[in-house]
């Protein structure tokens, strides 16, 4: 957590790696979650990271945040494209994003260092 969520971590995704955060407030003002996008190419987007505090989840906050960010996407990208996400194939998210609209587009055992890998599908929605 302190390496990915580090300020010069942030930083980094922002200015130079072209994420972008969008954060989500309760009513009171309190931050609830948050879901990052990243252009990947041309037509091609990849959805980094999204979270909602877990008494927030099944409130509806992540398909609000969901849908912000294919909006976020269509209105700098009016074009046709492909956004994209990575999930471990026995996450219960698998559910939400096909509810959502995505696909299983395809899956990989991703290495992340020793000996450990991300058993991911890669889920995909065309807008």
């Amino acid at each position: 957590m302190d390496w990915m969520y580090s300020i010069p971590n942030l930083q980094k995704q922002m200015l130079e790696e072209g994420h972008i955060y969008f954060l989500t407030l309760d009513d009171e003002g309190n931050y609830i979650g948050y879901i990052s996008v990243q252009p990947q190419g041309d037509h091609l987007w990849h959805l980094q990271k999204i979270y909602v505090l877990p008494q927030y989840q099944g409130l509806k906050v992540g398909k609000f945040m969901f849908l912000e960010a294919l909006k976020y996407i269509k209105k700098i990208h009016p074009e046709p494209c492909v956004v994209e996400l990575n999930v471990n194939r026995n996450n219960k998210a698998v559910a939400f994003y096909e509810h959502m609209g995505m696909h299983k587009d395809r899956q990989g055992d991703f290495p992340i260092g020793n000996g450990f890998y991300m058993n991911d599908y890669i889920m995909a929605i065309n807008i």
